[in-house]
C-alpha cells in the first residue's frame, strides 16, 4: 500500500530534521567552511560541492544499506548502536565546549588566493577524507531512510536540510562575522548542538 500524502510529508520532515541535526555538529568541516566563507572564497562553489556530495552519499546510503543488511543482518543494528554512542560523545564534547567557552573562529578577511577549482577540490577532500561524513550520511541517515515507506521522500527531506545548511553557512558567514567571532555566541551554538545531538542519539536507540 502506497503511503498517503500526509505520510510522505511526515517522512520528508523526519529526513529533514534528522539530517539537519547531524549537520549542526560543529566540527572541522563546518569551521573550515565558515573560515573560507568569511574570506569570501567562492561561497557558491563551497555550498554547492558540499550539498551535492552530501545528497549523493545520502542517496547511496538509503538505496544500498538494505542490500548490505541482507548480506550482514547484524550490521545495521550494531552500527546504529555505535552511531548513537558516537553522537552522545559528540554531544558531551559540545557541552564541555559550551561550558568552558573553547570554540573560536578565525576572522579571516584577507585576499583570496585560491581559484574556484582549487576551492572545489579542497571542499571535496575535506569531505571525502572525513570518516564522520560517511557515518552520518551513508550509515546513520541511510539506515533510517531505508526503513521508511517512501525512501525517496526521506531523501528529499534530508537533501533539503543539507542545501539549507550549507548555503546558509557559506552565504551567511560574512553577514554574521562579528557574532561568529565572539566566543560567547559560540557557547550558545555549542549548547544547542549538544542538545540536538543527544536527542538524535536517543532517537537512534529507539530504532533498535
Amino acid at each position: 500500500m502506497s503511503p498517503t500524502i500526509a505520510e510522505i510529508f511526515g517522512i520528508s520532515a523526519s529526513g529533514f530534521i534528522i539530517s539537519l541535526g547531524l549537520l549542526m555538529t560543529i566540527g572541522a568541516q563546518n569551521v573550515w567552511l565558515l573560515n573560507k566563507s568569511l574570506a569570501g572564497e567562492y561561497p557558491w562553489v563551497l555550498g554547492s560541492v558540499c550539498f551535492l556530495l552530501d545528497a549523493s552519499l545520502i542517496t547511496i546510503g538509503v538505496y544500498t544499506i538494505g542490500h548490505i543488511q541482507d548480506l550482514v543482518p547484524q550490521l545495521v543494528p550494531v552500527v546504529t548502536f555505535l552511531g548513537a554512542i558516537f553522537l552522545a560523545s559528540l554531544s558531551a564534547q559540545a557541552f564541555f565546549r559550551a561550558w568552558y567557552g573553547r570554540s573560536q573562529l578565525t576572522n579571516n578577511t584577507g585576499i583570496v588566493h585560491s581559484g574556484p577549482w582549487q576551492i572545489a577540490g579542497q571542499a571535496l577532500a575535506i569531505n571525502l577524507l572525513n570518516p564522520h561524513v560517511y557515518l552520518d550520511t551513508v550509515i546513520l541517515i541511510g539506515g533510517i531512510g531505508a526503513q521508511q515507506a517512501s525512501p525517496l521522500a526521506f531523501i528529499i527531506g534530508a537533501a533539503g536540510a543539507s542545501a539549507l545548511w550549507f548555503y546558509s553557512l557559506t552565504f551567511g558567514a560574512r553577514l554574521f562575522r562579528s557574532k561568529l567571532c565572539r566566543p560567547q555566541h559560540w557557547q550558545v551554538i555549542d549548547g544547542m548542538t549538544a542538545i540536538c545531538l543527544m536527542v538524535l542519539a536517543t532517537l537512534l536507540l529507539q530504532q533498535l
